[in-house]
């Protein structure tokens, strides 16, 4: 049975109507309309639906609405690190290092490295692989992406 939800995504208050069990990420892309999350999996093994509740990174295809409704913390999705016209820091990393080949895993792994780089400002090509292993790539960006998260860790040192 469907219920309103109040939630905060990208500093804007929505209220939303869904069951409480309906995934975040349904909620962000069919009500929300927003196109930065993507649907890989469903598991939580791709993390292609990655999003940040406050500072941690979360897969939202697992995480029901009503959890996030009742945490009170945002919700940040890569829209809300910057737009087409003026980019965020770490979407212009990975553009800067052309890190997406297809680009299907970039968000995810753009909201990853953001929840990263606040626990890890100076992190190692090491922690960068151990924190970004559970996001799978599969058109071998891996490098690039690397190089990425560490300009984007210089820039924001």
């Amino acid at each position: 049975m469907a219920s309103n939800l109040r939630i905060t995504v990208n500093g804007t208050e929505h209220e939303v109507t869904a069951a409480p069990d309906t995934p975040l990420l349904y909620v962000l892309r069919n009500e929300i309309e927003l196109d930065g999350p993507k649907f890989g999996c469903g598991l939580s093994e791709c993390g292609a639906c990655t999003v940040l509740l406050g500072d941690n990174a979360i897969r939202s295809c697992v995480t029901p609405v009503s959890s996030v409704a009742q945490s009170n913390q945002p919700v940040t999705t890569l829209e809300g690190l910057g737009t087409i016209d003026k980019p965020g820091i770490l979407q212009q990393a990975f553009l800067d290092e052309q890190a997406g080949q297809c680009a299907y895993c970039i968000s995810g792994m753009i909201m990853t490295t953001a929840a990263f780089l606040k626990r890890n400002p100076h992190p190692t090509d090491d922690a960068i692989k151990s924190a970004l292993a559970g996001n799978l790539c599969r058109c071998g960006s891996h490098l690039r992406i690397i190089r990425a998260v560490k300009r984007a860790a210089a820039l924001t040192a």
